[in-house]
């Protein structure tokens, strides 16, 4: 039987949007006042949902335990309280939501297994919400 097991994590971090191959002015226009030199912030909510066969002598996908421990390892220690245009993974790349939620996948999914990673939702406010579930 194949079960599902989402949990949600928070973080505060700060990024500006900004594109090396546009200009100031198609910055601005393109990303308006996310262009701030000085950057701002947001209060991510992350949320993983895990999918596999629940284990016969656990009744569990994947421990709760170790979900949480990758996600701190991975993920939580990594960008929180963080400027994610700092981080190598964002050297050559927008920091955009659609780029951090697929780096936060990417970033847990080998770190799972043997349960599947099936898709990561981060909200960044709460009317903007971005979703990826792999290639």
């Amino acid at each position: 039987m194949k079960a599902y097991f989402s949990r949600r994590y928070r973080i505060s971090a700060s990024h500006r949007l900004h594109s090396e191959a546009l200009s100031p002015e198609e910055n601005r226009a393109v990303f308006g006042k996310c262009n701030n030199p000085h950057g701002h912030g947001h209060n991510y909510k992350i949320e993983a949902t895990v999918g596999g066969e629940v284990d016969a002598n656990t009744g569990m996908v994947i421990n709760m335990v170790t979900l949480d421990s990758v996600m701190k390892e991975q993920v939580l220690d990594r960008f929180d309280h963080k400027n994610l245009n700092d981080d190598p993974l964002f050297a050559e790349q927008v920091s955009t939501t659609e780029n951090f939620c697929i780096a936060v996948y990417e970033l847990l999914q080998k770190q799972l297994l043997p349960a599947i990673l099936k898709n990561v939702r981060i909200e960044e406010t709460e009317n903007n919400f971005f979703e990826y579930s792999g290639k």
